[in-house]
């Protein structure tokens, strides 16, 4: 029961989804029918689904038939209808035909205007199509074209910027046409020539810089502004653009400083000749300045094209290089004014550079170099002023006959005389002319020291040591050596030197005026501390006592000349009764002499007198004891007693001032004591008192004494000459033996 429930429920199943398909079947279109088909085969009822499908096809058959039933008295009137129509449709297809042969036969023109107007119509969108190409190629064509002039008119910078606008703003716009292409392909090739014409122009730049850099010196160390202007900087900024554009700035920063050493380099390399002429010196200054006016003005109006590290660098270079260059050829220049205008010249060089921010110090200490160099230069220069002033100089006393002439002297000199400013003239000053002469130079050399010391910026301490140890050389060494000089000459008189004595006491006097005068011009007080004091009372003092000596010295050559005339008969038995002539000339000489000394120091004329008595005193001695006098008689003595008082008379006669009593003949005392014992033979008086302090031939020495003695005794026993004594002539060999022994005996027990 329950199993036939079951059928029966399935069946109704099965027979409820067939009645859906079909209804599917019937509502769906034909191509998606098979998935519907499928699920009636997938299943095991389609025979009875073909049943059912069988008796839907009849049912709808039969409603069709039925509906074909009810229309057919319809469908039989709109057939006959139908055919009525048809005649009065052929009737109508032959009007339509007529009327279309008629239209094609009158509209056969229009049909070809209207070709014609379809063909203007397509030319006119051609054109149209043509224009709107045009008018996109035309701006690249103009682009181009400016591009060119640019470049032909050498306007790198805007060519440069005109073709990155034609790459990458114009030519993508028509990049599919072919000149397009060219462009672009040509594009690499135009950058390359910008590049290159503009390292051209750079190149053309640097070499017009290098050689207009003395032009640019010149005027910036005019200090005139505006000296860039002088130089067209513009190849230099379009150059760093267009490579800072093309991405190769470092490139061309490398290849600008590179060329900029090496023209340094060149500017820093002087001339051999430079130290000839000043023109030499200035022209190299000129070339150094332009050089760094030019790259001061690159740093500040170009960003790192160069930095200060570069051109400190540069600068370093340059100090050195420079520095050496002027110790070599300043070493050589031997004019004061060359050196003095190379100083000026370096000082406007300082100064002009330290204006763009370069330091110059050691400039400026290597001035001071040049300072002691420039010293030297003016040592030897006056060495050849004084040298003509005393060689031109008549070492005579300047005489004037006016007061306009005594002004003048006085104006040139210090010096004041009362006594000799109430004189009359014609007058005469004490010294000579090289006095005011020497003064004078003195103090222009002094004036050149100053010259070399300004702008040089030092204090006034500074400038003052500089001067006064500058003159301290003038006077102690060249002024003392052509004083020297002079004095020294063969052929100096002792009344040149007698004048040389009062002009340097003159001069020596005047030291605290060019004290004074230095005070003066520096405003630095002597008192102050580090001030160095003149030296010129020493040099003077030297020179003064230098000519002193040179007159004891000349006197005695004098002397020595006079006495090369004595020419004693030494065995002579005459007696004679005046003096040698030679003698007598000799005193003469010295007399005039001494006369000349009224105007020296008191102590200088007792000394040269005192010195000539002494040296002729020795010189008689040395004449009598002399080893060729082998023999002498007693004549021969009194004749050189009588020359010797002749001498002791010019003693006595006070030759120059000052001395005490018979100080000067006291000169001639060795030769008195001496003759005085031979010729009265007081041998008992000499031998008793011999080594007593008040003894009357204190003087004589027996070694001098025995000699002498041994030349008359060898007399006596040739000539018998001692008969001239009046004595006992059997004693006076024995008496000679004697005294001989017994001086032999004081010499030895002199000597023990």
């Amino acid at each position: 029961m329950e199993r036939g429930k079951m059928a029966e429920a399935e069946s109704l199943e099965t027979a409820a989804e067939h009645e859906r398909i079909l209804r599917e079947i019937e509502s769906t279109d034909t191509a998606c029918i098979g998935p519907t088909l499928r699920s009636v085969y997938d299943g095991e009822e389609h025979g009875r689904f073909m049943e059912k499908l069988e008796t839907r096809i009849r049912n709808h058959d039969r409603e069709i038939e039925k509906m074909c039933n009810f229309h057919y008295q319809g469908f039989v009137d709109s057939i006959t209808e139908l055919l009525k129509v048809r005649g009065e449709a052929q009737k109508l297809k032959n009007q339509v035909t007529d009327t279309n042969r008629k239209l094609q036969h009158e509209g056969k023109e229009l049909v070809i205007a209207m070709e014609e107007l379809k063909q203007c119509r397509l030319q006119q969108r051609n054109i149209s199509a043509t224009v709107d190409k045009l008018m996109l190629c035309l701006p690249v064509l103009e682009m181009y074209s400016k591009l060119r002039d640019q470049m032909k008119t050498k306007r790198h910078y805007p060519a440069l910027k005109t073709l990155e606008h034609l790459e990458h703003t114009y030519l993508p716009q028509v990049s599919h046409y072919r000149f397009c292409k060219v462009m672009v392909d040509n594009i690499p090739k135009l950058r390359e020539e910008i590049k290159d014409v503009s390292m051209s122009d750079l190149k053309d730049f640097l070499e017009s810089i290098r050689k207009h850099s003395d032009k640019i010196g010149e005027t910036a160390m005019k200090q005139v502004p505006g000296t860039q202007d002088l130089v067209d900087f513009s190849p230099v900024y379009r150059c760093l653009h267009i490579y800072s554009v093309l991405g190769a700035r470092e490139t061309f920063e490398n290849y600008y400083r590179k060329q900029r050493r090496k023209q340094a380099r060149l500017v820093l390399q002087p001339p051999s000749n430079m130290h000839e002429t000043l023109d030499g010196y200035r022209k190299y200054f000129n070339q150094i300045v332009g050089f760094f006016v030019v790259e001061d003005h690159i740093l500040h109006t170009t960003q790192g094209l160069v930095n200060r590290a570069y051109i400190d660098e540069l600068w370093e270079m340059a100090l050195s290089k420079t520095i050496a260059a002027l110790r070599t050829h300043s070493s050589y220049c031997s004019d004061p004014n060359l050196v003095l205008d190379l100083k000026n010249l370096i000082v406007l060089f300082a100064d002009t550079l330290q204006v763009y921010g370069f330091p110059v110090n050691q400039l400026f200490d290597m001035l001071l170099e040049i300072r002691d160099q420039y010293s030297e230069t003016l040592l030897k220069k006056w060495a050849g002023i004084f040298r003509n002033i005393l060689d031109s100089d008549n070492y005579s006393p300047i005489p004037v006959t006016s007061e306009e002439m005594y002004k003048k002297v006085v104006g040139q000199f210090p010096f004041q005389d009362v006594e000799l400013e109430k004189q009359p003239f014609p007058k005469k000053f004490p010294f000579s002319e090289f006095v005011p002469k020497v003064y004078s130079q003195i103090k222009e050399f002094i004036y050149a020291c100053l010259k070399f010391s300004e702008d040089l910026h030092l204090s006034t301490t500074e400038v003052d040591d500089m001067i006064r140890k500058s003159t301290n050389l003038l006077l102690t060494r060249t002024l003392s050596n052509s004083l020297q000089n002079v004095i020294k000459r063969k052929n100096i008189g002792l009344t040149e030197l007698v004048q040389i004595i009062i002009n340097t006491t003159h001069l020596e006097k005047s030291c605290k005026y060019l004290e004074e005068f230095i005070t003066n011009i520096t405003n630095v007080l002597p008192e102050t501390v580090h001030t160095s004091k003149l030296y010129g009372t020493t040099t003077f003092k030297d020179a003064r006592h230098a000519a002193e000596e040179e007159i004891y010295t000349n006197l005695n050559q004098k002397i020595d000349q006079f006495l090369q005339l004595a020419d004693y008969d030494w065995m002579t038995g005459d007696l004679g009764n005046k003096a040698s002539d030679y003698l007598v000339d000799l005193i003469a000489f010295l007399r005039s002499t001494f006369a000349v000394f009224t105007h020296l120091p008191g102590k200088v004329a007792q000394t040269a007198c005192m010195s000539a008595c002494k040296h002729l005193a020795t010189s008689l001695m040395q004449l009598l004891l002399e080893a060729e006098v082998r023999q002498l008689t007693l004549g021969a003595l009194q004749q050189f007693n009588l020359d010797v008082r002749e001498c002791e008379q010019f003693a006595r006669s006070g030759p120059v001032p000052g001395f005490q009593e018979d100080t000067l003949q006291l000169a001639f005392i060795d030769l008195r004591q001496l003759l005085d014992l031979f010729i009265q033979w007081d041998w008992s008086t000499y031998l008793a008192d011999y080594g007593q302090p008040n003894c009357k031939y204190l003087r004589v020495n027996p070694v001098t004494a025995l000699t002498l003695l041994e030349k008359m005794k060898d007399t006596s026993r040739k000539n018998n000459m001692f008969a001239q004594f009046r004595k006992n002539e059997r004693d006076k060999q024995k008496l000679i033996d004697t005294v001989a022994k017994q001086l032999r005996g004081l010499i030895s027990s002199h000597h023990s």
